[in-house]
């Protein structure tokens, strides 16, 4: 496999993991907490509250992640995670109130690898 097909956008993959978790007890805070620092831990970025994101280098980082996830979530709540390429995810338009935001930067190759 040459550079070129190692580093295409359809094969390096974006992972968000969106949830919506209870806080209304300490054990529920305290669980949430504890998702968000191992989210966190994992190399995801916080782009939104509940939203975190991490690039992957392919399908099968991809499938490693899901299983830590998976092994990480607190007792209650909702999590969901989405998969994208690195083709679709340049597709994605941030806005901050009225102003538009730059274009999605990705990250440099060693942050990939």
């Amino acid at each position: 496999m040459n550079e070129e097909e190692a580093l295409s956008g359809y094969r390096i993959l974006w992972m968000q993991v969106l949830f919506d978790l209870p806080v209304t007890t300490k054990k529920a805070r305290k669980q949430a907490t504890e998702f968000r620092n191992f989210l966190l831990d994992q190399g995801f970025d916080m782009t939104q509250y509940s939203v975190y994101q991490r690039v992957c280098s392919g399908k099968e980082m991809v499938k490693t992640m899901l299983r830590r996830v998976e092994a990480n979530l607190p007792d209650e709540g909702k999590v969901h995670v989405l998969i994208i390429t690195d083709k679709q995810y340049e597709n994605i338009h941030t806005f901050r109130g009225k102003n538009r935001g730059g274009k999605n930067k990705n990250p440099s190759q060693l942050t990939l690898f």
